[in-house]
Protein backbone atom coordinates (compact mmCIF):
# COMPACT_ATOMS: atom_id res chain seq x y z
CA UNK A 1 0.00 0.00 0.00
CA UNK A 2 0.84 3.42 -1.13
CA UNK A 3 -0.03 6.41 1.11
CA UNK A 4 -0.04 9.87 -0.72
CA UNK A 5 -0.59 13.15 1.27
CA UNK A 6 1.49 15.45 -1.62
CA UNK A 7 -1.59 16.45 -3.21
CA UNK A 8 -5.27 14.75 -3.36
CA UNK A 9 -5.07 12.27 0.00
CA UNK A 10 -5.50 8.76 -1.57
CA UNK A 11 -3.98 5.43 -0.84
CA UNK A 12 -2.73 3.37 -4.28
CA UNK A 13 -2.90 -0.61 -4.01
CA UNK A 14 -1.19 -1.88 -7.42
CA UNK A 15 -3.03 0.11 -9.79
CA UNK A 16 -6.36 0.71 -7.78
CA UNK A 17 -6.66 4.16 -5.91
CA UNK A 18 -8.75 4.27 -2.66
CA UNK A 19 -9.65 7.46 -1.54
CA UNK A 20 -11.78 8.32 1.37
CA UNK A 21 -14.80 10.58 0.66
CA UNK A 22 -15.65 11.09 4.48
CA UNK A 23 -13.87 14.29 5.80
CA UNK A 24 -13.07 13.17 9.57
CA UNK A 25 -12.53 9.46 8.43
CA UNK A 26 -9.86 11.26 6.11
CA UNK A 27 -8.84 13.57 9.42
CA UNK A 28 -8.61 10.18 11.52
CA UNK A 29 -6.24 8.31 8.65
CA UNK A 30 -4.03 11.64 8.37
CA UNK A 31 -3.45 12.36 11.92
CA UNK A 32 -2.39 8.84 12.15
CA UNK A 33 0.30 8.74 9.54
CA UNK A 34 1.82 11.97 9.69
CA UNK A 35 2.74 10.25 13.55
CA UNK A 36 3.36 6.45 11.81
CA UNK A 37 4.86 4.26 14.87
CA UNK A 38 3.98 7.01 17.36
CA UNK A 39 1.02 6.30 19.41
CA UNK A 40 -1.90 9.05 18.84
CA UNK A 41 -4.36 9.46 21.82
CA UNK A 42 -7.83 9.33 21.66
CA UNK A 43 -7.95 12.88 22.93
CA UNK A 44 -5.27 14.41 20.13
CA UNK A 45 -8.28 12.64 17.65
CA UNK A 46 -11.11 13.94 19.11
CA UNK A 47 -9.43 17.59 19.14
CA UNK A 48 -8.64 17.27 15.45
CA UNK A 49 -12.39 16.36 14.49
CA UNK A 50 -13.79 18.49 16.52
CA UNK A 51 -11.80 21.73 17.60
CA UNK A 52 -12.20 21.44 21.16
CA UNK A 53 -16.28 21.64 20.55
CA UNK A 54 -16.51 17.62 20.69
CA UNK A 55 -20.36 16.45 20.95
CA UNK A 56 -21.17 14.22 23.87
CA UNK A 57 -20.48 10.37 21.81
CA UNK A 58 -17.01 11.91 20.84
CA UNK A 59 -15.37 8.43 22.16
CA UNK A 60 -17.76 6.13 20.30
CA UNK A 61 -17.65 8.13 17.47
CA UNK A 62 -13.33 7.69 17.41
CA UNK A 63 -13.87 3.91 17.55
CA UNK A 64 -16.68 4.17 14.88
CA UNK A 65 -13.46 5.95 12.61
CA UNK A 66 -10.87 3.71 13.77
CA UNK A 67 -12.94 0.35 12.87
CA UNK A 68 -13.75 2.49 9.37
CA UNK A 69 -10.00 3.06 9.23
CA UNK A 70 -8.89 -0.80 9.63
CA UNK A 71 -11.84 -1.87 7.02
CA UNK A 72 -9.95 0.12 4.73
CA UNK A 73 -6.77 -0.26 4.81
CA UNK A 74 -6.44 -3.80 3.63
CA UNK A 75 -3.78 -6.61 4.56
CA UNK A 76 -3.65 -10.00 4.48
CA UNK A 77 -5.48 -11.83 7.00
CA UNK A 78 -2.01 -13.55 8.37
CA UNK A 79 -0.45 -9.80 8.70
CA UNK A 80 -2.44 -8.36 11.47
CA UNK A 81 -4.11 -4.85 11.37
CA UNK A 82 -1.65 -1.57 9.99
CA UNK A 83 -3.86 0.18 13.28
CA UNK A 84 -3.18 -1.24 16.77
CA UNK A 85 -4.69 0.06 20.17
CA UNK A 86 -1.91 1.38 22.11
CA UNK A 87 -3.46 3.10 24.83
CA UNK A 88 -3.98 5.73 25.72
CA UNK A 89 -4.92 6.19 21.87
CA UNK A 90 -4.08 3.93 18.50
CA UNK A 91 -0.65 3.24 16.37
CA UNK A 92 -0.58 3.12 13.02
CA UNK A 93 2.22 0.56 11.60
CA UNK A 94 2.76 1.02 8.25
CA UNK A 95 5.51 -1.85 7.77
CA UNK A 96 6.36 -2.03 4.05
CA UNK A 97 3.63 0.03 3.30
CA UNK A 98 5.13 3.71 1.44
CA UNK A 99 3.93 7.10 2.27
CA UNK A 100 5.18 9.74 -0.01
CA UNK A 101 5.70 12.57 2.54
CA UNK A 102 8.86 10.17 3.77
CA UNK A 103 10.20 9.70 0.19
CA UNK A 104 9.99 13.41 -0.21
CA UNK A 105 11.84 13.99 3.30
CA UNK A 106 14.59 11.60 2.58
CA UNK A 107 15.27 12.85 -1.25
CA UNK A 108 15.36 16.18 0.30
CA UNK A 109 18.10 15.00 2.73
CA UNK A 110 19.84 13.88 -0.11
CA UNK A 111 19.78 16.28 -2.33
CA UNK A 112 20.69 19.01 0.61
CA UNK A 113 24.02 16.76 1.56
CA UNK A 114 24.61 16.59 -2.42
CA UNK A 115 24.92 20.29 -2.70
CA UNK A 116 27.00 21.26 0.40
CA UNK A 117 29.73 18.39 -0.97
CA UNK A 118 29.39 20.65 -4.27
CA UNK A 119 27.89 17.86 -6.40
CA UNK A 120 24.86 20.81 -8.48
CA UNK A 121 24.01 18.15 -11.28
CA UNK A 122 22.88 15.35 -8.65
CA UNK A 123 21.73 17.72 -6.33
CA UNK A 124 19.39 18.94 -8.94
CA UNK A 125 18.36 15.60 -10.41
CA UNK A 126 17.45 14.51 -6.72
CA UNK A 127 15.52 17.57 -5.90
CA UNK A 128 13.35 17.48 -9.25
CA UNK A 129 13.49 13.82 -7.77
CA UNK A 130 11.16 15.13 -4.54
CA UNK A 131 9.47 18.18 -6.09
CA UNK A 132 8.17 15.87 -8.56
CA UNK A 133 5.74 13.90 -6.01
CA UNK A 134 4.18 17.47 -5.70
CA UNK A 135 0.76 16.45 -7.01
CA UNK A 136 -1.01 19.46 -5.14
CA UNK A 137 -1.61 21.56 -1.73
CA UNK A 138 -1.12 18.97 0.92
CA UNK A 139 -4.01 16.52 1.79
CA UNK A 140 -5.55 17.92 -1.15
CA UNK A 141 -6.54 20.81 0.93
CA UNK A 142 -7.68 18.87 3.82
CA UNK A 143 -7.63 20.41 7.85
CA UNK A 144 -8.10 19.47 10.64
CA UNK A 145 -6.55 20.75 14.12
CA UNK A 146 -3.49 21.80 15.23
CA UNK A 147 -1.75 18.81 14.58
CA UNK A 148 -2.87 18.48 10.94
CA UNK A 149 -2.40 22.09 10.18
CA UNK A 150 1.10 22.35 11.79
CA UNK A 151 2.02 19.23 9.58
CA UNK A 152 0.80 21.22 6.36
CA UNK A 153 2.72 24.29 7.70
CA UNK A 154 6.22 21.85 7.95
CA UNK A 155 5.76 20.84 4.81
CA UNK A 156 4.73 23.83 2.76
CA UNK A 157 8.47 25.33 4.46
CA UNK A 158 10.30 22.28 3.27
CA UNK A 159 8.88 22.68 -0.25
CA UNK A 160 10.39 25.96 -0.82
CA UNK A 161 13.27 25.09 1.01
CA UNK A 162 13.54 22.13 -1.65
CA UNK A 163 12.80 25.33 -4.37
CA UNK A 164 15.43 27.66 -3.07
CA UNK A 165 18.46 24.42 -3.25
CA UNK A 166 17.02 23.47 -6.67
CA UNK A 167 17.36 26.88 -7.88
CA UNK A 168 20.84 27.40 -6.35
CA UNK A 169 21.74 24.35 -7.64
CA UNK A 170 21.08 25.42 -11.60
CA UNK A 171 22.89 28.76 -10.79
CA UNK A 172 25.95 26.36 -9.78
CA UNK A 173 25.25 24.73 -13.38
CA UNK A 174 25.45 28.03 -14.75
CA UNK A 175 21.76 27.53 -15.81
CA UNK A 176 21.28 31.08 -14.81
CA UNK A 177 18.45 32.19 -17.95
CA UNK A 178 16.57 29.23 -17.41
CA UNK A 179 16.28 30.02 -14.02
CA UNK A 180 15.04 33.37 -14.22
CA UNK A 181 11.34 32.98 -15.12
CA UNK A 182 10.63 29.88 -12.27
CA UNK A 183 12.18 32.29 -9.87
CA UNK A 184 10.52 35.53 -11.20
CA UNK A 185 7.38 33.13 -10.49
CA UNK A 186 8.15 32.53 -6.72
CA UNK A 187 8.98 35.53 -6.15
CA UNK A 188 5.65 37.05 -6.90
CA UNK A 189 4.17 34.12 -5.39
CA UNK A 190 6.23 34.29 -1.71
CA UNK A 191 7.62 38.20 -2.37
CA UNK A 192 8.44 37.93 1.90
CA UNK A 193 10.80 35.22 0.85
CA UNK A 194 14.55 37.30 0.80
CA UNK A 195 15.36 33.63 -0.07
CA UNK A 196 13.91 33.83 -3.39
CA UNK A 197 14.72 37.68 -4.67
CA UNK A 198 18.29 36.59 -3.62
CA UNK A 199 18.54 34.24 -6.14
CA UNK A 200 16.67 36.06 -8.73
CA UNK A 201 18.79 38.71 -8.53
CA UNK A 202 22.00 37.06 -9.20
CA UNK A 203 20.46 35.09 -12.05
CA UNK A 204 19.48 38.45 -13.76
CA UNK A 205 22.69 39.69 -12.91
CA UNK A 206 24.44 37.17 -14.74
CA UNK A 207 22.14 36.67 -17.54
CA UNK A 208 24.06 40.52 -18.30
CA UNK A 209 21.06 42.04 -16.90
CA UNK A 210 22.09 44.46 -13.65
CA UNK A 211 19.03 46.76 -14.18
CA UNK A 212 16.44 44.00 -13.51
CA UNK A 213 18.59 42.35 -10.60
CA UNK A 214 18.26 45.78 -9.29
CA UNK A 215 14.40 46.50 -9.78
CA UNK A 216 14.11 43.24 -8.10
CA UNK A 217 16.30 44.26 -5.01
CA UNK A 218 13.54 47.70 -5.37
CA UNK A 219 10.52 45.87 -5.25
CA UNK A 220 11.37 43.55 -2.14
CA UNK A 221 12.58 46.51 -0.06
CA UNK A 222 9.26 48.24 -0.99
CA UNK A 223 6.94 45.36 0.20
CA UNK A 224 9.26 44.43 2.80
CA UNK A 225 9.26 48.11 3.87
CA UNK A 226 4.77 48.34 3.58
CA UNK A 227 4.15 45.02 5.03
CA UNK A 228 6.49 44.42 7.63
CA UNK A 229 7.93 47.86 8.72
CA UNK A 230 11.87 46.68 8.07
CA UNK A 231 14.75 46.84 5.28
CA UNK A 232 15.97 44.01 3.45
CA UNK A 233 18.38 41.51 5.20
CA UNK A 234 21.99 41.97 5.12
CA UNK A 235 22.81 39.25 2.61
CA UNK A 236 20.25 41.30 0.22
CA UNK A 237 21.64 44.35 1.05
CA UNK A 238 24.96 42.66 0.43
CA UNK A 239 24.00 41.49 -3.27
CA UNK A 240 23.00 44.34 -3.73
CA UNK A 241 26.19 46.45 -3.65
CA UNK A 242 28.05 43.37 -4.84
CA UNK A 243 25.61 44.11 -8.05
CA UNK A 244 26.16 48.08 -7.65
CA UNK A 245 30.19 47.88 -8.19
CA UNK A 246 30.26 44.50 -10.19
CA UNK A 247 32.18 42.59 -7.89
CA UNK A 248 34.11 39.83 -9.37
CA UNK A 249 32.77 38.03 -6.31
CA UNK A 250 29.65 37.46 -7.97
CA UNK A 251 30.51 35.03 -10.59
CA UNK A 252 32.41 33.07 -7.38
CA UNK A 253 29.10 33.12 -5.39
CA UNK A 254 27.30 30.81 -7.79
CA UNK A 255 29.58 28.49 -7.31
CA UNK A 256 30.02 28.72 -3.49
CA UNK A 257 26.30 29.35 -2.56
CA UNK A 258 27.11 33.20 -1.43
CA UNK A 259 29.79 32.10 0.53
CA UNK A 260 31.75 35.39 -0.31
CA UNK A 261 28.85 37.75 0.75
CA UNK A 262 28.58 35.97 3.69
CA UNK A 263 31.98 36.31 4.93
Amino acid sequence: MRYEILGPFRAVDADDHFQLSAKKAQIVLAALLIRADQVVTADQLVTELWHGRPPARASAGVHVYISQMRKFIRRPPSSGSAIITCAPGYMLCPNEDEIDVTLFQDLMRRGRRQLSEGNPERAADILEQALGLWRGPVLGGLRGGQMLDAFVELLEECRLECLEMLAEAHLMLRRHRETVGTLSSLVKEYPLREAFSKLLMLALYRSNRQGDALRVYQSARSVLNDELGVGPCRELRDLHAAILREDECLDELAQHAFSALRA
